[in-house]
């Protein structure tokens, strides 16, 4: 009998968590393991996640845009996602229960290259990414987040609840993080359609881009011209993705199998 794992999201066909996490689990040896897509729109997500467990899944990851709407849906949850009000890890136990986590925190911790005390961040976008980038950042000792969303009073919120102070303008920064949508699909809003000019991606900035797809974003080929450092959504999906797969299984994740299967569908398309 499979036990089965997944992420859901609208949309989810660029994914490449089932290539990732189904190479880990081939490398763990588990090999009555499967991951799969699973598409689901707003309107049936919590009825669906609910019913999951009876199919024989042992837990999900969630994304755009379901990531508060899980920790809204979960019986018992971390003091992570609970404080940043948000999962993007579902974990199913007996008698009904779902227990949500957020590894987006420790996995933007992980794939940063420089540490985050004492310097300056910003922060695009306001959803479940945003507010754990948020969270990750004041917590690690950052020494001031602004956050810019295109609707304001939505940032207010994640400042409110989260701290950091907002902004409507963009303010030359050492760490800038992206958790808009915005580059993930060819035709989208272009990356210049977002709050920045050549100062916030210049040489001694860390631009970090949560949005992955094959060679990477708009966003941090320009910040790679300007002399930035970059940090792909690659290297995050996978540090987030290890901690997901060892709350699952309780077995370690093979980074080197993860990267080499998101890489090789990389070089593939």
């Amino acid at each position: 009998m499979l036990t089965y794992l997944g992420v859901a999201g609208w949309p989810v066909a660029h994914s490449r968590s089932p290539a990732m996490h189904n190479a880990a689990l081939a490398a763990a040896g588990l090999h009555g393991w499967r991951y799969l897509k699973l598409p689901l729109p707003p309107e049936r997500f919590a009825e669906t996640v609910r019913a999951l467990p009876r199919a024989g899944f042992r837990g999900i990851n969630v994304t755009i845009p379901h990531k508060e709407a899980a920790l809204a849906l979960a019986t018992e949850a971390t003091e992570v996602a609970a404080a940043v009000g948000a999962a993007n890890t579902l974990t199913f136990g007996s008698g009904g229960a779902v227990h949500a986590d957020n590894t987006d925190v420790p996995g933007l911790l992980e794939a940063l290259p420089v540490d985050p005390a004492g310097r300056t961040a910003l922060v695009l976008g306001a959803g479940g990414a945003a507010r754990a980038a948020v969270f990750a950042l004041r917590s690690a000792g950052a020494a001031d987040v602004r956050v810019w969303n295109r609707t304001r009073p939505r940032a207010e919120q994640l400042v409110a609840a989260l701290g950091g102070r907002v902004v409507d303008a963009p303010e030359t920064a050492a760490l800038v993080v992206n958790c808009t949508s915005v580059g993930l699909r060819d035709g989208d809003r272009p990356f210049k359609s977002l709050p920045l000019d050549a100062d916030t991606l210049d040489v001694g900035s860390c631009v970090v881009d949560m949005v992955y797809k094959p060679g990477g974003t708009d966003l941090l080929a320009e910040a790679r011209r300007r002399g930035a450092t970059v940090v792909t959504g690659l290297e995050i999906l996978i540090a987030q993705g290890a901690a997901s797969f060892e709350r699952w299984t309780g077995t370690s994740a093979s980074r080197e199998a993860m990267r080499g299967a998101v890489v090789e569908i990389a070089d593939d398309t």
